[in-house]
């Protein structure tokens, strides 16, 4: 009688941690975004499993010199609702890209994680710097480019 094989599931304490640095300076937002989740949710690696945490953590520097394509530099806006009467902000991109350039990254990436607290565990894990600057030298982050297929 064969034996069934049986699928292997790696811990999310044994996953082997990498850090990356990403440069967004005249990326475009959404391939940006699309790239960086992917080394988050770590389906890049050979161990993904769909319900643990086995990703890298990403480091995305010069935030404030992301590009989006066509009008959408003046047309896209972000809400934010408070939960009273009254109480819906509208921002443009460009009022964000001058005042928060980190959270259009951020929220772009955000949308492209799980819904869930898988989600909220993988967002940690994504460091946004509107500069060249960044604390996580310690971390001795490699520097990827995603322009390459």
């Amino acid at each position: 009688m064969k034996q069934a094989k049986t699928t292997k599931f790696i811990p999310t304490v044994d996953a082997d941690r990498k850090w990356y640095i990403v440069d967004a300076k005249d990326q475009t937002l959404g391939r940006l975004a699309t790239k960086v989740a992917r080394i988050i949710r770590g389906k890049e690696k050979v161990i993904f499993s769909p319900n643990s945490d086995t990703g890298d953590f990403v480091v995305v520097i010069n935030a404030g010199q992301i590009k989006v394509t066509g009008k959408r530099e003046t047309l896209k806006a972000y809400f934010h609702y408070s939960g009273y009467p009254g109480g819906l902000k509208e921002q443009s991109f460009l009022e964000l890209k001058k005042k928060k350039p980190e959270y259009l990254i951020e929220s772009a990436v955000k949308g492209m994680l799980p819904k869930n607290r898988l989600g909220n565990q993988l967002i940690k894990k994504l460091k946004v710097y509107s500069g060249e600057d960044h604390p996580h030298k310690a971390q001795k982050p490699e520097l990827i480019s995603l322009t390459e297929k």
